[in-house]
């Protein structure tokens, strides 16, 4: 069969990715991280995780909506409200898919479950049955599977894949095996689950003691056939298999593995940088495959090779993956068709308007800089691809500091009716001055938990980008907020306004009544 040594590529950036702490992404940034996945070529996106909120859930209904090409999952608990709530979600899907879960170890089932063995069989067929009542493709995972007895594991597969299960994950939940051992799992499962024929066996590993890679390559070698990875490994405490791993490792040793994947490889630098830009992880500079440093050489031996016969020193080629030779350079003089392409190559979607006023933004930025690369157009973009509201948004900003005055921040802001509100206030630094004026005029306070600063490309005219989040007393949420300029004060600004944007944004959905802000404030 043609289909038997291609590899599906089963993306849950969305669900178990955005489970890295800090890494909560908006409806809208879902929405566009998905479109760039199903242009990636991923076979199964995994959405979100339907009953865990009311945010999860319009995600991942937007997304089987809106996203086509590809298949879209959601994520229950082997229970009838979460598979209930995962059809809800995916009914509009061209095609779905509901992936049910349950844990089967004992430790598990001792201390969490507090069942039997029958009982979890039982569980898992009438709960696969339930699923198969509304989709003809449904996933299991017997969660925690690599610590699970082998020969109850193997009864767990072949009772669901006769309630119907097409494909059964075998997740290392909690990156505890090794290659060997994983390899011998699923080889089990193969030679002693009689019906195992009927579903595909796919691998969801974690990263735990780093081998959630080389774990999942192992599975490959002995007949899984899909593999659960995130974009730039992210996920639940170290993380994931790295989706842009496994597809390169597969595709440059072919000679060795013979299998395949849908992937369109060059796609794959693109939408590293969108995950990380949106989800605010950075990706380590020595990353495989997407890191900065990833092509670059600089021991003089490796230079000499490389200027004699490129293959001496790299196994891949950087345009395999997207890795441009040289930054694109962007300046005050290019129009719009050309600005245009860029955004397209980079893997973003924008409509007229929102380009529209990106090019404004461009423009403003070109005529600070000399040049504007990739990563100036990302910041820049993300800006126009949020779904908070801007109920302030800044006009003007003064501030005073130095080693013998008094920091002063003098903010004016437009309110949600189109008046105009100036405020001022000291601080222990201009930035601190800034937050508390900002504090004054919408009436908003937050604790402020996370402030960081860095240079979004090289040279001294290199746009700064802040990120911060901040945490609002009797409610247990934090509200991020990010934004660049080649001034890391206004960047500061803009960024903490963002975030209480989002907390008004917030606060509206959860009192629609509330009158956001005091109509006394500032002077």
């Amino acid at each position: 069969m043609a289909d038997a040594n291609r590899i599906r590529i089963f993306d849950t950036t969305l669900r178990d990715g955005e489970q890295s702490p800090g890494a909560s992404m908006n409806i809208v940034e879902k929405v566009e991280v998905a479109r760039a996945l199903a242009a990636l070529g991923v076979d199964i996106i995994e959405a979100g995780f339907p009953i865990a909120s009311q945010g999860d859930f319009e995600a991942v209904r937007a997304i089987a909506a809106e996203v086509a090409g590809t298949t879209v999952c959601g994520l229950a608990r082997c229970n009838d409200r979460d598979i209930d709530r995962a059809w809800e979600a995916l009914q509009y899907a061209q095609s779905p898919r509901i992936h049910v879960f349950l844990a089967t170890s004992a430790i598990h089932r001792e201390h969490k479950l507090k069942m039997t063995r029958e009982q979890v069989v039982e569980r898992a067929v009438a709960s696969v049955r339930r699923a198969k009542g509304y989709c003809a493709d449904i996933e299991f995972s017997p969660e925690d599977a690599a610590r699970t007895e082998v020969d109850f594991l193997c009864e767990v597969v072949e009772a669901a894949i006769a309630a119907g299960a097409t494909t059964v994950n075998i997740p290392d939940t909690v990156g505890y095996a090794t290659p060997t051992q994983y390899a011998a799992v699923i080889t089990a499962l193969r030679e002693r689950v009689p019906n195992i024929g009927q579903a595909v066996i796919s691998v969801h590993c974690h990263n735990d003691l780093g081998l959630a890679v080389a774990n999942s390559l192992a599975a490959c070698e002995v007949g899984a056939r899909q593999v659960e990875c995130t974009i730039n490994g992210i996920g639940e405490r170290a993380g994931n298999a790295a989706l842009e791993e496994i597809v390169m490792a597969l595709k440059t040793r072919a000679d060795y593995y013979g299998l395949t994947t849908n992937i369109k490889t060059e796609r794959l630098y693109p939408v590293s940088r969108m995950v990380s830009t949106i989800t605010g992880l950075t990706v380590q500079r020595n990353k495989a495959i997407v890191g900065r440093n990833a092509f670059a050489h600089e021991a003089g031996i490796h230079q000499d090779g490389m200027l004699k016969e490129r293959s001496t020193y790299e196994i891949m080629r950087p345009e395999e993956v997207g890795v441009p030779k040289t930054d694109l350079v962007l300046g005050k003089h290019s129009g719009r068709h050309a600005l245009r392409d860029r955004v397209t190559e980079l893997g973003y979607h924008l409509n007229d308007a929102q380009l529209e006023i990106l090019f404004d933004d461009f423009k403003t930025l070109a005529d600070k800089k000399k040049e504007v690369y990739d990563e100036d157009l990302v910041v820049l973009i993300e800006k126009h691809i949020q779904d908070v509201a801007a109920h302030w948004t800044l006009v003007s900003l003064h501030t005073t500091a130095g080693t013998s005055v008094t920091p002063t921040a003098t903010v004016c802001i437009r309110r949600p009716d189109g008046q105009l509100v100036q405020d001022a206030a000291i601080g222990d630094g201009p930035v601190d001055a800034i937050f508390k004026a900002v504090e004054r005029v919408t009436g908003i306070t937050a604790n402020l938990r996370e402030f960081g600063v860095r240079g979004v490309t090289g040279g001294k005219d290199a746009q700064g980008e802040v990120s911060l989040e901040l945490e609002v007393e009797s409610d247990d949420r934090t509200f991020r907020g990010r934004a660049a300029s080649t001034d890391i004060i206004e960047a500061s600004a803009e960024a903490y306004l963002n975030a209480v944007n989002a907390i008004a944004t917030r606060r509206e959905r959860d009192n629609p009544r509330e009158v956001i802000g005091r109509p006394g404030a500032g002077a």
